[in-house]
Parts: C-alpha cells; sequence; structure tokens
C-alpha cells in the first residue's frame, strides 16, 4: 500500500481555508449549538490495531447525541420532519416522526450494526429519568441514525454498549462541537479521504426574519473523483495523486443530517427544509447511488408541545410558507460547509486490516483555492442586505420604488401556489 506523506500543519475548518461558501453569515461557534438549546456530545471509542477479529477489534466507531431543548424533549416536544433522498440506510423512529409531526427524544449516530443497541440505551436512559414511560406515559421510540463503518471498524463486533450512550448524552453541552474523528464519525469516510462528524450554520438577517439555523452530518458517502470543495473540481486533480493508495469499494456510504432552527415552522415545512439538504449534499459530489443513504432529520425549537396539559388546544407561531426561501438558502450552504468541516477537521486514520483512509490534503486545496482566488475577486459582492430600523418592524406590504431583490422581495411581490399576484 502506498501512503502519501502527511502534512505537518494543523487541521483547520473549512472556512479558514478561504473557500467560497455562501452568503449567509454563520453564527458564533458555527455549529448546530448555535441554535438556542440545542446540546451535542460525543462518545468515541478507539481500540486495537492490525487484523480484524470479528468481536475483538479492531474499534473504530462510537456515538454522537443531539439533545433538542437543552435535553427536556421527552416533557416538551418539538415539531419535527425529515426526509429520505435515497433509503438504502436508516433512522429508527423516523415512521412515528414523519407520522405525528413530533421529536420527543435525542438524536443518536452511530454504525450500522450498534443501531439496535443504541435505541435501547437511550430507551433506558429515558425510563430512568421519567419512571412513567410505558404506564402514565406513552411508550417511545428513539430517534437513532447509522452509517456503514467497516472499513475501519469491526462493524460485526457490536462494541457500541449503553455506557457509550450515557456518556454522549451526559457530554451534550452548548458551544464549539468537537468535529472529523469522533462520536458517531469516528470511522467515517467521505469521497475516500476520512470522514466523519461536521457542522455549521447560518444567521439570517433581521429583514429576512434574524433566524438560526444549524446542520449536523455524519458524513461518510462519495467517490474521490466526485468531490467538490467550494465548488471547486478538486477530487478530479487529487485522483492522480492518490491514484496508488487503495479505497473502499465495495461501498459507496451514506450520510445522515441533523436539521436545527429556531424559525417558527410546522412539520410539513421542516419536511421541505430537509429536502434542500439534499442539494448541499449533491454541491459536495454525492449523487446517492443505489446503495447509499442520505437521510435527514429535521426539528424546529420555536415552539414547545407539552406531553401534559389540560387544554384542548395550543397555539403556535408559524411562519409563512413564502418566507422561506431564505433558510432553503441557509440550509444548503450550510450543509455543504457542515461535510467540509468533517473533511477538514477529519486525521488519517488505520483501521482494520490496516486499511487506511488519508485524511483531505489541505495544502493541496489552499493551492487550489489561492489559483481561483482572482476569479473570486473579480466577481462583485452584493451588499449585505440592511437591517430592520430600530422598531424591529417587519417589512410592510406597501409599494416600494426602485429595484426589489429577491432576497428582500415582499410575499406580495412572489407568485405562490396560494394565488398571491
Amino acid at each position: 500500500m502506498v501512503r502519501i506523506p502527511e502534512e505537518s500543519g494543523p487541521r483547520v475548518r473549512a472556512r479558514e481555508l478561504g473557500l467560497p461558501l455562501g452568503r449567509f453569515k454563520p453564527g458564533k461557534f458555527n455549529a448546530i449549538t448555535d441554535v438556542e438549546g440545542v446540546l451535542v456530545g460525543h462518545s468515541t471509542i478507539i481500540q486495537g490495531q492490525g487484523p480484524l477479529r470479528p468481536g475483538f477489534g479492531p474499534v473504530r466507531t462510537g456515538v454522537t447525541a443531539i439533545l433538542p431543548n437543552l435535553g427536556n424533549i421527552f416533557m416538551d416536544r418539538m415539531s419535527g420532519g425529515g426526509f429520505v433522498l435515497n433509503g438504502a440506510g436508516e433512522v429508527s423512529g423516523m415512521t412515528q416522526l414523519m407520522e405525528w409531526g413530533l421529536i420527543e427524544t435525542p438524536i443518536l449516530l452511530t454504525n450500522t450494526m450498534a443501531v439496535g443497541a443504541v435505541s435501547d440505551g437511550v430507551a433506558r436512559y429515558l425510563v430512568q429519568r421519567y419512571p412513567g414511560i410505558g404506564d402514565e406515559h406513552d411508550v417511545i421510540i428513539p430517534v437513532v441514525g447509522e452509517c456503514d463503518d467497516s472499513w475501519l471498524n469491526d462493524i460485526s463486533g457490536r462494541h457500541v454498549r449503553q455506557e457509550h450512550v450515557l456518556e454522549a448524552i451526559n457530554n451534550a453541552a452548548s458551544g464549539p462541537v468537537r468535529e472529523g474523528n469522533v462520536g458517531g464519525g469516528t470511522g467515517m469516510v467521505t469521497c475516500d479521504f476520512k470522514g466523519g462528524i461536521g457542522t455549521s450554520s447560518r444567521k439570517l438577517p433581521e429583514v429576512l426574519g434574524g433566524y438560526t439555523l444549524g446542520v449536523l452530518v455524519m458524513s461518510n458517502f462519495g467517490k474521490m473523483h466526485n468531490l467538490r470543495v467550494g465548488g471547486l473540481p478538486v477530487g478530479e486533480v487529487l485522483v492522480e495523486k492518490f491514484k496508488n493508495t487503495p479505497h473502499r469499494g465495495k461501498s459507496y456510504g451514506s450520510i445522515i443530517a441533523v436539521v436545527a432552527t429556531d424559525a417558527p415552522l410546522l412539520s410539513h415545512q421542516i419536511n421541505r427544509l430537509c429536502k434542500r439538504v439534499g442539494l448541499g449534499i449533491g454541491r459536495v459530489g454525492s449523487y446517492a447511488a443505489h446503495g447509499s443513504g442520505e437521510i435527514v432529520v429535521g426539528f424546529s425549537t420555536a415552539n414547545i408541545i407539552p406531553r401534559r396539559t389540560q387544554k384542548m388546544v395550543y397555539k403556535m407561531k408559524i411562519l409563512l410558507d413564502q418566507r422561506l426561501d431564505p433558510l432553503y438558502e441557509a440550509v444548503m450552504e450550510a450543509t455543504e460547509e457542515a461535510i467540509l468541516n468533517a473533511m477538514c477537521m477529519a486525521e488519517p486514520m488505520t483501521g482494520v486490516n490496516d486499511n487506511y483512509s488519508p485524511a483531505l490534503p489541505l495544502d493541496e486545496v489552499r493551492r487550489f483555492v489561492d489559483a481561483c482566488r482572482p476569479i473570486f475577486a473579480s466577481v462583485k459582492k452584493r451588499p449585505h442586505q440592511t437591517s430592520v430600523p430600530a422598531s424591529k418592524e417587519r417589512p410592510s406590504d406597501e409599494d416600494r420604488e426602485g429595484e426589489v431583490t429577491v432576497s428582500s422581495a415582499l410575499p406580495t411581490k412572489v407568485r405562490g401556489a396560494e394565488g398571491i399576484p
């Protein structure tokens, strides 16, 4: 096996490479945790080396936990939804999620053969915290997503245990999120380079609602020649350099994405938002192969649907469908950047049978970006949208003279399915 010499510099996130990553600004941490109340935690399992011995290792896997509502999601549920671009994968609990439009458990990410163990671990955790489950409360179906990490991990050994689930949940916190070879992403590969966990966020200007949106991915898909980095055909250039490095050949891989936003969305709107995640995945080079699983789970933190109430109805804030377009653009941008963050932050890894996954060579990406920088510089940048005046009033429906850009257009200026002129 021929290995490319590793770079000596530190791994950095995609934005630090100067890539063109969209027009909306990220949040404070550029992570799904920029959405208030969302927590993320990991449990990483790395053990052994050498030949595969099923049940003994080597082990390169783990668990990642996303906790909405500061972890109080069982009693104070939220609107949820999802989308399946290609279904050669699994997210347990998805059927109920799509039927009810509710998120009521933490969301866990792990390897394919560990879905049952992780689901059992979440169930045990919730039953201990809420002993009335199955009696005074309804039963639960935890939301657990998976990808196949068998290129690097003893996947059939089923090394994920309840203690790893609890570790991921108990470690969940706000703030910066660890990326790359951590948690459920420990053994994942993207476009023949090391992949894993990545995240990104976008903060809309006040004139577009001021909402925050975040995406977290467990990225494990694709082939090198399809890789696009910031829209640049980097993969086609790197194929020649890595032509003598063995790649996984039996599996195209998969990706699980989780979307969170504080925009007040109903379930059908979250479903539509999740569809646009597929566009962000495609930007990096996925064509959603026959054996691939591109599955997206989403939720909105804007409305709480209480498990216990004496009321007959509850009131919700709802964003007009005509106002969704900026969120569609933002989720596409954040998805692309989250995948690239997973690759940029991932370290090279050797796993079972000395299978080797190189890290994306950041120096090569920098050279490619620098060569294209004159093209970027020649593109006239649009001025950023101004914020709403101090009164914080939303745009009125009055006509405005002069040019009206798409991003600032009022609903009455856009033809919609509702027949608005």
